[in-house]
């Protein structure tokens, strides 16, 4: 085992990898036919969620992992991270000192896949069709993109954006698949596209293979229309989605793959990091993944903010990593992981180490009745193999002290997700892969009005103060003040609590190149990168 490491300096957007690519030199051009990459992201049609990979819909690293592909942005992250460039812009930028107004040049002679043009007025369309389309059960993904007022086109290649209030971070969520270019040929203005089709100008165009409702097999095509950023490293690639990362990894041992990344169980990290299989590349990278607790706090159960704290004092994040993850995770006690400009230990600063004591003393100030009963719900497979893991030590240390009555249970993501939309759940699992690497992204879709869990919780001081505050400092450091009372907020009032955050690894046969770049911080896939070169 060849093992890889990506370091994080001080500054989150300056990654460099320690180590070269692996395998051999070559560009890996089209030799040894498509690269295949494996994950345990799985996609169905279904009567919850039947448009996955619609713009207007799509909410999730794995469907927006498939959309980067094949639909393109006005603005994208580069290698490496950093600030967002142009890439469907030839240039783009704030054009007032308040930041409301950003306006952007298309490339010249840009058009989609299939040859019709693309234009300013594409661009208008798609993205008020995603802040205006009323869909039941929505996923929030609109909430990028709420704070667009008008937008306006200037000739074929203009647009510019008046934005609601000052926003900062808008050239990033302009880099975001919610803001991904489609055509109205192919998507109507109010209704989603159903299936698992998708059309758009990025770096491929992309086949898609089923078996029955669901997706087994995407096939990756580079789009000789596409002008941007990007170099596609290959001509074809493909994704196979497989039900277990037993399955995968067994696929990758074989040569059936030649590469998986999310999600690899702790286990397999373990195994690769230990084998001698010098055919077999193990490479870490920085993660921003995180992973927490969310409350329905209008629900009657958790509705009391003492049962939260309650919460918050007797878990231990230490014990969850090191039982469950291992090296793969670290404890988080905030919203806001560590490297992101702003964070602090939020939780640890109120609570300190796990202490039933103290939890106990919280809720008989409260009045409160024990043992508490709760159900904590999670997703059996949208994280991997080790949720239930996680949720069965929970369940432990919860109940380990009479204060708390807790039970578990996991259903699928298609039926879990659209039952906490729908406000079925008291308690459940999430994790959170960042749109962009910024505090704002940790800290909005949680906790606005028009927030992703449809939590019923409102702050005035953060929604009406502190978020548009940070908003208006373009030097992000000159936000983290605002950043910082938001996070002491939610340690206090305890909406959301936040578990832990993860880093991320790939395991790759040795003649695949590009893979230290195949995942950036955000967990975004960029199969563009990847190529074939010498096994060594």
């Amino acid at each position: 085992m060849n093992r890889k490491t990506l370091v994080l300096p001080a500054v989150v957007g300056l990654l460099a990898p320690v180590l070269a690519a692996c395998g051999g030199s070559g560009d890996g051009g089209s030799g040894g036919g498509a690269i295949a990459v494996g994950t345990t992201d799985r996609f169905a049609i279904s009567k919850e969620v039947r448009a996955p990979f619609d713009p207007a819909y799509a909410y999730d690293a794995g469907s927006w992992n498939l959309l980067r592909q094949t639909v393109q942005t006005l603005m994208a992250m580069p290698r490496g991270d950093g600030d967002p460039e142009p890439e469907a812009a030839e240039k783009c930028g704030f054009t007032d000192t308040g930041n409301e107004r950003f306006a952007c040049t298309l490339r010249k002679g840009l058009t989609f896949a299939d040859g019709s043009e693309l234009t300013a007025a594409d661009v208008k369309f798609s993205i008020e069709r995603v802040r205006d389309m009323k869909i039941k059960n929505a996923s929030g993904v609109a909430g990028l993109v709420s704070n667009v007022d008008t937008i306006e086109t200037q000739g074929k290649r203009g647009v510019v954006f008046h934005l609601k209030t000052p926003d900062a971070t808008f050239p990033y969520k302009l880099a975001t698949p919610a803001a991904g270019i489609i055509s109205e040929d192919h998507y109507a203005k109010k209704a989603l596209r159903d299936g698992f089709a998708v059309d758009g100008s990025g770096p491929y165009t992309v086949k898609q293979e089923t078996e029955g409702d669901r997706l087994v097999k995407a096939v990756f095509s580079k789009n000789p229309h596409y002008k941007g950023n990007f170099t596609p490293k290959s001509d074809k690639v493909e994704l196979r989605f497989f039900d277990t990362d037993k399955g995968m990894g067994d696929a990758l041992k074989k040569n059936d793959i030649d590469m998986m990344t999310r999600t690899m169980s702790p286990e397999q990290i373990k195994q690769y990091d230990r084998d001698t299989d010098k055919h077999i590349d193990l490479v870490e990278m920085p993660g921003l993944e995180t992973r927490y607790l969310g409350f329905d706090t209008s629900a009657p159960s958790v509705k009391n903010k003492a049962v939260r704290q309650a919460m918050a004092q007797v878990i231990d994040r230490g014990q969850l990593t090191s039982q469950v993850y291992g090296p793969a995770a670290d404890p988080l006690y905030s919203l806001v992981p560590a490297t992101i400009t702003g964070h602090t230990n939020a939780f640890f600063n109120k609570y300190g180490k796990p202490d039933p004591a103290k939890a106990r003393t919280i809720l008989a100030k409260a009045h409160i009745n024990t043992p508490v009963k709760l159900t904590l719900h999670y997703t059996t497979d949208h994280y991997g193999a080790g949720t239930k893991k996680e949720f069965q030590l929970l369940q432990k240390q919860l109940n380990a002290n009479g204060l708390f009555d807790v039970d578990i249970k996991g259903d699928p993501w298609n039926t879990f997700r659209a039952a906490e939309l729908n406000g079925k759940y008291d308690v459940y699992g999430m994790g959170w892969f960042p749109d962009f690497p910024d505090a704002d992204n940790f800290l909005a879709p949680f906790l606005a009005k028009d927030n992703f869990l449809h939590s019923p919780y409102t702050n005035s001081t953060i929604n009406d103060e502190l978020i548009p505050a940070s908003r208006r400092e373009a030097d992000r450091l000159a936000a983290a003040k605002s950043v910082q009372k938001i996070q002491d907020i939610v340690a206090d009032e305890v909406p959301v609590l936040p578990l832990w955050q993860g880093k991320q690894y790939v395991a790759a046969r040795d003649d695949i190149t590009g893979v230290e770049w195949a995942l950036n911080s955000s967990s975004n896939l960029q199969l563009w990168e990847l190529g074939r070169g010498v096994s060594g």
